[in-house]
């Protein structure tokens, strides 16, 4: 009878994740003041999208921003939920999404500052790039070139490494441009003039660096990572193999969680790295789908185009959707990690 429940349980459990991370996918488009479809329910989200359509972007970069501008899109709903029943008073989350805004045109070229960084940075052109300048870190480069000849790694689990690598690199990145907005508001707050708003602004600004923190704080352990494992090779009981996955993992063993918690939270981080993986997979296969697609335009025969096309568009939507209902679900796994940590260290 037990053993009914549990299944019952698990299939219950199962169904409301289901539900969780496709109800918001399976609505129906909205529409603008006009009556035409659009992407977004916000307005200068949509702005955003138009714009990004006219760039140079790549076809898993465009989908990532959808993916980015879906996450910015609830969380701004929400706020206007909870503003509405007058739970931002000092303002502190419109200010955090003020910032997540700012940072997603930062992150794709978008915030009107000149770009010194490659067009295009994912891991399907990592090939092209020069031998022993791959990550245009000299800490990290070095790291990868002593373990690349050090022998201690498959191909395999050089691929591995690379991802992780990699990974490390995009979190660098995200942490400069977060860094320069806060710059930037904190010359704005010189010059307030009201004593008020001033005591706002010094609030919101506290907050954003101790976020600077935290990531610093990320960023280094996350390096220590890199190092040992690149000294040391990966071990045959090594969890993981999804970076974020990873980094996830890596958190919650540092959060003071109990065993069984532990247990529990490594059995989700696998269904979830299953998640990451399939992903990851529609995302070549979009990239692929794109190249055949330019080349079938080349050939002009307008047939064989529209039916490239119709497979493309299918492609892309899928991967805009996956790659949501993925960021959806690692935003979900690291404020539970988070609130379970706090949880342990009050008590």
């Amino acid at each position: 009878m037990k053993l009914q429940n549990l299944v019952v349980a698990l299939c219950f459990g199962v169904g409301v994740m289901a539900g969780k991370y496709s109800r918001e996918t399976n609505e129906p488009k909205p529409s603008g003041s006009d009556g035409q479809t659009v992407e977004f329910r916000i307005a200068k989200l949509n702005q955003v999208w138009e714009k990004a359509k006219r760039m140079q972007l790549s076809p898993v970069r465009h989908a990532e921003l959808h993916s980015d501008l879906k996450i910015q899109e609830k969380d701004e709903l929400q706020w206007k939920k909870v503003k509405v029943e007058g739970l931002d008073e000092n303002g502190e989350k419109e200010a955090q999404l003020r910032r997540n805004f700012n940072v997603i045109l930062a992150k794709y070229g978008m915030d009107g500052k000149r770009d010194t960084r490659p067009l295009e940075s994912n891991y399907l052109k990592d090939h092209d790039t020069k031998d022993g300048d791959v990550f245009e870190d000299p800490r990290l480069d070095k790291l990868w070139n002593k373990a690349k000849s050090s022998g201690k790694f498959s191909n395999e689990e050089l691929l591995s490494l690379k991802r992780e690598f990699q990974h490390h690199k995009d979190k660098t990145h995200e942490y400069n441009i977060l860094m320069d907005t806060v710059s930037r508001t904190e010359e704005i707050h010189k010059n307030v003039i009201s004593p008020l708003e001033g005591d706002t602004k010094e609030h919101v600004l506290h907050q954003k660096h101790t976020d600077l923190k935290q990531k610093m704080r990320d960023l280094s352990q996350g390096f220590e990572r890199l190092r040992k494992l690149s000294h040391e090779g990966f071990t045959e009981d090594s969890e993981f193999r999804e970076p974020r996955v990873i980094e996830l993992w890596e958190a919650a063993k540092r959060a003071n969680l109990s065993d069984d918690e532990l247990d529990s939270l490594k059995e989700e981080l696998r269904h979830f790295e299953t998640k990451v993986e399939k992903h990851s997979h529609y995302q070549e296969q979009l990239e692929l789908s794109h190249q055949k697609l330019r080349h079938v335009e080349s050939l002009g025969d307008k047939e064989h185009i529209r039916r490239n096309q119709e497979k493309y568009d299918s492609l892309a939507e899928k991967t805009r959707e996956m790659g949501y209902k993925m960021k959806k679900h690692m935003l979900d796994l690291s404020n539970k990690i988070s609130r379970e940590g706090l949880k342990h260290n009050e008590l």
